[in-house]
């Protein structure tokens, strides 16, 4: 499949770019890249255990969905605002389009695990029973699994006049009981949380089987049908009448006056502790079984939408099949990928080891640096001996007086903010900005923001009004009697699990420019600065904006002049309507564009007269596509760029990001080609039609299959 089209030549008639003909709904839109997520559940292709993994993913997603987008719309409606939005859809216009579509693809998500993957984990010795399907012994090992683990931990909660309804946490899993005085004939309502402390799937029997066995490897059951099967025990003489199951999700996306609060910190954490209890229930979800009187109760109490219950046959949550990951089966995952240690960071270790392996007062990873910029690529190549090797070499070397980092999502168990405690510990000038409001992170980075301030860093938040999105982290360090500054600029979190999982991008350079930016980056950041001018990084909101413009309009320019146009963008999503604007006009000026957009895509290609020269793919796959890679051919003399922000207006205006040219030839034709593997995939690769429709692309006419994160891992391989 040919990924580049040629010049279409026409005369142009006259066209209204702004109107909604031309925009695509940014939720309809997100709800279609999840669609493309559980598509890689329904292929037959996927390893099975990946197949769960997917269906996981397009739960969790929803989750987020609803408690973010879901929520805000719903507010809206509720305050009769109606934002003006490029593509024309009002907000309650959005809600009905969004449960139609998702009545349609929930069903067919649950009716895929029911019907396609339990049965195939069966075959395969995975064995997820219901109650009534159990032996007498494994009866017996449930029954004694819920009185030593189970009952102690539940709280049934009765509702009567003396009881109000209970107050529910989000995200939480409940069974709704209908229990009955023997004595007064009373029914009562009660409610019975299933303890999200324990695991989902209660293991009866464990054990890999031999190649070619017939006995299960694995035999569980659902929590939630142990708890149901022994509910006498928590209503001892009362009868009960019926359990069903349902679900809530509130909404979760707090605001925070930051221009009023006098400790940042202290805001958001109280807003955290009400984020799980206080938010109003944007979704209840239900059992299809469950009677029409439960669920009235429920709707009527928890004040839900009628718009925002769903009903759903069979498991409700489907996001805990993440646990069948963890089953020892290699066999039905995708395979083991170790990492690949590029050439240049190995000479660096082997440094370190004929050092005696003491790192203190080590200069090889900045020797290395100095001989040129090095671009890292994860997961394909380690975050751990590039990253954080560069960051824990920086701690102990007494030559380095400074380093400083943001952090918006880190891990749990994080050897580089370890390493920024050490810095401090010694008597280095350590500096990081934690990101308080990165969403759904608050809880851990409010953790990781105290034990660095306890060690010594001086840590700070940022700018008021303004989420730090930048990837960067500046190492000064005093050589023969001057400063040396060393940057690494990237597309990904510092985040050593997340860098297995997606695939970004990172710059390791000393350019002298590259770092006094980086200074005046920070300098901006933790202190006061109107500092508006960057000799080579384009920062949002100052800069990035601007010049991104400014490389589109020199293609539209060079291509009006008859010398050609071409334009490669990738991102996560593409939402901004100047951006979009700007690219149609490219587009009607015949420069040639092709963008790589694994989520969002506003932006309708293949429009006579308005975009038929712009090319739309979405790539999904065993890593999440999340590097940002910008290239305009620019008469061949190439401009190619990396950084943090996709084009959507949070990133381009409200959010402090940090985007850095790739000079080095070397590097440039590096990036080039990896794009040229991401246009030619056919195996991940979706196509998006003047319609907003996706189609799978699929091996043609006796061609072999391409994937392109394959290829890139067996290249690793090769290069290496």
């Amino acid at each position: 499949m040919s990924a580049v089209s040629q010049p279409v030549h026409r005369s142009v008639d006259v066209v209204d770019l702004t109107d909604s003909r031309y925009y695509l709904n940014r939720e309809l839109s997100w709800l279609q890249f999840n669609d493309r997520v559980l598509h890689e559940a329904l292929d037959a292709r996927t390893p099975l255990l990946e197949r769960l993994k997917f269906a996981a993913i397009f739960s969790s997603n929803l989750d987020e969905f609803f408690m973010v987008r879901i929520s805000g719309l719903m507010e809206q409606l509720e305050a009769g605002v109606f934002p003006k939005n490029p593509d024309g859809y009002s907000p309650g216009a959005q809600i009905v389009a969004i449960r139609k579509h998702l009545l349609e693809k929930v069903t067919e998500q649950h009716l895929l695990f029911e019907s396609v993957l339990r049965p195939a984990l069966s075959d395969k010795g995975i064995v997820l029973l219901n109650y009534l399907d159990l032996s007498d012994g494994q009866c017996k090992i449930v029954k004694d699994y819920f009185e030593e683990h189970v009952f102690p931990v539940l709280t049934p909660l009765s509702v009567d006049p003396a009881h109000p309804f209970p107050q529910m946490s989000n995200l939480s899993l409940n069974l709704a009981v209908e229990v009955e005085d023997p004595e007064t004939g009373v029914e009562r309502f009660a409610r019975v949380k299933v303890p999200g402390s324990l695991p989902r799937f209660v293991t009866l029997e464990e054990g890999r089987h031999q190649q070619g066995g017939n006995s299960p490897a694995w035999v569980g059951i659902p929590l939630e049908q142990v708890i149901a099967k022994n509910l006498q025990r928590l209503f001892p003489g009362m009868v009960v009448k019926s359990h069903h199951l349902f679900r809530i999700t509130r909404d979760a996306d707090f605001p925070v006056k930051e221009d009023e609060a006098d400790d940042l910190l202290s805001a958001i954490t109280e807003e955290i502790n009400k984020r799980h209890l206080d938010g109003f229930v944007c979704r209840l979800e239900v059992e299809s079984a469950m009677p029409q009187a439960i669920k009235e109760k429920l709707v009527e109490e928890l004040e839900v939408a009628p718009m925002a219950v769903y009903e759903i046959s069979g498991l409700l949550n489907l996001k805990d099949l993440f646990f069948f990951q963890s089953l020892p089966f290699p066999e039905l995952k995708d395979d083991h990928w170790m990492p690949v240690v590029p050439a240049r960071f190995r000479q660096i270790s082997q440094t370190v080891l004929k050092n005696c392996g003491q790192a203190e007062g080590n200069s090889a990873i900045f020797d290395e640096i100095k001989k040129g910029d090095l671009l890292i690529h994860h997961p394909y190549e380690p975050f751990s001996a590039t990253v954080e090797e560069f960051i824990t070499q920086a701690a102990v070397d007494p030559q380095v007086m400074a380093i400083k980092l943001t952090l918006y999502r880190t891990s749990g168990d994080s050897t580089l903010v370890r390493a920024l405690m050490t810095a401090a510990e010694n008597r280095k000038q350590v500096v990081a900005l934690v990101e308080l409001k990165a969403r759904f992170d608050e809880e851990n980075n409010i953790a990781w923001a105290k034990q660095l301030e306890d060690s010594g860093v001086h840590v700070v938040y940022g700018v008021v009004g303004l989420k730090t999105h930048t990837k960067t982290m500046l190492v000064v360090r005093e050589e023969e009697g001057r400063v040396k500054r060393y940057v690494h600029i990237g597309t990904g979190n510092y985040n050593s699990k997340t860098a297995k999982l997606y695939t970004d991008l990172g710059l390791f350079s000393c350019d002298e420019d590259l770092g006094v930016d980086l200074s005046d980056l920070f300098n901006f950041l933790t202190g006061y600065s109107r500092h508006d001018a960057y000799r080579k990084l384009l920062v949002a909101p100052l800069t990035l904006r601007n010049r991104m413009q400014g490389l589109i309009e020199r293609e539209i320019s060079h291509a009006r002049q008859g010398k050609g146009g071409r334009i490669i963008a990738k991102m996560n999503s593409l939402v901004d309507a100047e951006m979009i604007n700007l690219l149609y006009q490219a587009s009607q000026a015949d420069v040639q564009i092709d963008l790589i957009i694994r989520g969002i895509c506003c932006l309708l290609p293949g429009v006579m007269g308005v975009s038929e020269n712009i090319r739309v793919i979405s790539v999904i796959g065993r890593y999440l596509e999340h590097s940002r890679i910008f290239y305009f051919h620019n008469q061949g003399c190439d401009e190619i760029y990396i950084g943090s922000a996709d084009w959507m207006t949070r990133n381009l205006d409200r959010r402090v990001e940090a985007v850095v040219p790739i000079e080095e030839a070397s590097l440039k034709q590096e990036l080039r080609s990896i794009l040229d593997l991401y246009l030619h995939d056919n195996r991940q690769a979706w196509d998006m039609d003047q319609d907003g429709q996706y189609i799978q692309r699929r091996p043609v006419g006796g061609e072999a299959e391409l994937s392109s994160q394959q290829l890139l891992m067996e290249r690793t391989l090769a290069d290496h």
